[in-house]
């Protein structure tokens, strides 16, 4: 077995080499299987069934529903809504200031929610006095935040699986967010089978840590 200093005298090339051949036979290691295939159609033909039944639903609605309408409830709708969004704001800082991975949801959730707010800010008060505020405040504050979050997880996204490659001894220029695969699965290989070995690593890993943490009796 190569030991630490043996490490530090390889080359890079034969670090990356050794990085290699070890994912390579890491994935000979996998079990080849098809069972989540069927799994897969079916979440695919769920979500296709989902998009079809919104789109009938979208034009029943713009068919029925009327131009005005007096809603109740009005206050607690958007204090709520401001309630979340401020919620947001905060779990994004705790993340940021920890360095935690959860940071990238919680980037696309602030974003989301901030592009809820423009939309509902600007088509609510179309044709009245206040229109013009919310407008601004779309382009100039909640739009930009939103865009902002989007790039800053897009950015660590890439930055993730760059790193990720790197340790399998993948070189080269890290693709477009849309051309990344799902890291670990393809078409011999199902999510589900994905998942259940990223809940045995945890495990894993949370054990080292707990026998590493343990006072040394000897």
């Amino acid at each position: 077995m190569l030991d630490e200093q043996e490490l530090r005298r390889m080359s890079p090339q034969e670090r990356l080499w050794l990085r290699q051949t070890l994912a390579d036979l890491d994935d000979e290691d996998q079990p080849s299987t098809s069972a989540g295939e069927g799994r897969r159609k079916l979440i695919l033909i769920g979500i296709v069934v989902c998009c079809v039944v919104l789109a009938v639903w979208i034009g029943v609605l713009a068919a029925t529903l009327p131009r005005y309408y007096r809603a109740g409830g009005w206050r607690g709708a958007w204090v709520g809504f401001d309630i979340a969004e401020l919620c947001a704001f905060v779990v994004t800082g705790w993340a940021v200031w920890r360095r935690r991975q959860i940071l990238i949801m919680c980037l696309v959730v602030l974003a989301t929610l901030l592009c809820c707010d423009a939309w509902f800010d600007v088509v609510l008060d179309a044709r009245t006095k206040g229109f013009l505020l919310s407008l601004l405040s779309a382009l100039l504050i909640e739009l930009p935040l939103a865009a902002g979050a989007i790039l800053l997880a897009r950015r660590l996204l890439r930055t993730t699986y760059a790193r990720l490659v790197r340790s399998r001894g993948v070189c080269g220029p890290v693709p477009r967010l849309g051309k990344i695969p799902l890291v670990g699965v393809h078409a011999g290989r199902p999510l589900s089978d994905v998942l259940a070995e990223t809940t045995e690593l945890m495990a894993e890993h949370t054990e080292l840590i707990a026998h590493q943490a343990e006072p040394d009796r000897g």
